[in-house]
């Protein structure tokens, strides 16, 4: 089974360019399960609804909360921003959960649960949007601790493990990435561990999502570091869920437009028809 997660940079930039280039990467990638970042919604147009007609796929997806601060910068108030999971399979259910946030830029991220009604076994799916703040490093462990006891909640029934992606907008060695994979320090929930897809990774393969290579990010100046993540709980019976193989996607320009600002990540997982 081949998961991604990817942050679309909601309507940021040439977007209608960018769209067409996100759509050729994931006809190209044609993975099963997506979870999605910055997904914009206007009116009755949905980014996530148009990949999915268009990928053949099953959607749901999930707005923020306050999407005032987002709006602000585009000076636009019409356009929505949320979360978005499309698979292959049926979605049967879903819930959402407002992560905790400071009161000053609160800006309404959360996590999308999406439950995967897969050939063999349900899949829990998850993905989510921490917040950005450099100096958040402690919302952010806020923030994943409410993520971790959201996936405990909704990861009940089914031998597939919980897989969780999203843009936690923080390195790997950081308090909150550590905290929520649970086996380099205290997991957030007692006896809950989810391993990083990247330890799985080739040595030496190119890793970082938010990349300098890219002109949209060169343009603030920030260093090249892994801030989007494919987490999977412990494997179900012969493997089921293990990671197969894990590498980076979608960094590289499509007809010289760079589809994001983040690259994507896609993790090929021991699939409900394999075990």
């Amino acid at each position: 089974m081949r998961v991604l997660t990817w942050n679309l940079w909601w309507r940021f930039g040439p977007w209608e360019e960018r769209r067409k280039a996100i759509l050729t990467v994931l006809r190209d990638l044609q993975p099963d399960i997506i979870g999605l970042q910055e997904v914009w919604a206007r009116g009755g147009e949905n980014l996530a609804g148009w990949l999915a007609s268009d990928l053949d796929m099953h959607w749901t997806w999930a707005p923020v909360r306050k999407p005032e601060r987002w709006r602000s910068r585009l000076g636009d108030s019409t356009i929505d921003i949320g979360n978005a999971v499309l698979s292959r399979w049926p979605i049967v259910r879903h819930d959402v959960l407002p992560l905790p946030a400071r009161e000053e830029d609160d800006d309404g991220r959360l996590a999308l649960y999406a439950c995967v009604d897969a050939p063999a076994h349900q899949v829990p799916f998850f993905t989510a949007h921490l917040t950005s703040a450099t100096d958040a490093s402690a919302v952010r462990c806020r923030q994943v601790r409410a993520l971790a006891e959201f996936v405990s909640s909704h990861s009940r029934g089914s031998d597939f493990p919980a897989v969780i992606t999203g843009d936690f907008n923080a390195w790997p060695d950081s308090d909150e990435v550590r905290l929520f994979g649970g086996y380099k320090t205290a997991p957030a929930v007692p006896g809950q561990v989810f391993l990083d897809a990247w330890e799985y990774a080739a040595p030496g393969q190119p890793s970082a999502t938010w990349n300098a290579a890219n002109p949209y990010v060169a343009a603030g100046f920030a260093p090249s570091v892994r801030i989007d993540y494919i987490h999977v709980g412990q494997p179900g019976p012969r493997g089921l869920g293990s990671v197969g193989s894990v590498r980076r996607a979608g960094d590289e320009p499509v007809d010289g437009v760079w589809p994001s600002d983040h690259a994507a990540v896609l993790a090929e997982l021991r699939g409900p028809t394999e075990s």
